[in-house]
């Protein structure tokens, strides 16, 4: 089983029956670059062995982990809440490769390229998300670089304090499927 099949098949577990739906609806309008390098130049993302992983494993890592820590913010285990942070951590690097997913090279400002799209779409998520719920998806993808995320104005001023916690989560899970801590 490939790293794609293994993500669709936790997140059909892991998502509430709308979400899941909802996701693969999100999915499918985007370019299928899950296998490509989670780093284009190789300088992100080794693994022990020096090899780079694909998208694909590297958010498998994400997101398995967060499947199994999430209670930590102590929502129902199938819930809308859930929905907004492991959609967020799914779809995190979606467009990593740009818009159209023919870049080369990794561009810089894929987190703001995916919040703005999901911005654009605010009418339709707000059918499965509530208000806070929707922020927090959009605020998981714009910010899972943390400081280095293109959307922060000055990386002196940035304090994960001013967004919720969740998005610190994103992030710390990015973090730690980059320097090769997250094992499966």
């Amino acid at each position: 089983m490939n790293y794609v099949d293994m993500i669709l098949n936790l997140a059909e577990e892991s998502l509430t029956d709308n979400g899941f739906k909802l996701l693969l609806k999100i999915e499918n309008k985007l370019p299928d670059i899950w296998d490509r390098p989670s780093s284009s130049t190789g300088k992100y993302h080794q693994k022990s062995d020096g090899k780079v992983p694909t998208i694909a494993h590297h958010t498998y890592e994400m997101f398995y982990a967060a499947s199994k820590i999430i209670r930590l913010f102590g929502h129902a285990k199938l819930s809308t809440q859930n929905d907004a942070i492991l959609m967020g951590i799914i779809l995190h690097d979606s467009l990593k490769y740009g818009i159209k997913g023919t870049n080369p090279h990794t561009v810089k400002n894929h987190d703001k390229l995916m919040a703005d799209k999901l911005e654009v779409n605010r009418k339709f998520l707000l059918k499965h998300f509530t208000d806070v719920e929707y922020e927090t998806f959009v605020m998981i993808v714009r910010y899972h670089s943390g400081q280095w995320s293109v959307d922060v104005p000055n990386i002196q001023e940035f304090r994960f304090s001013d967004y919720p916690p969740e998005v610190l989560f994103g992030h710390m899970l990015d973090m730690l499927s980059t320097e090769d801590v997250l094992k499966i």
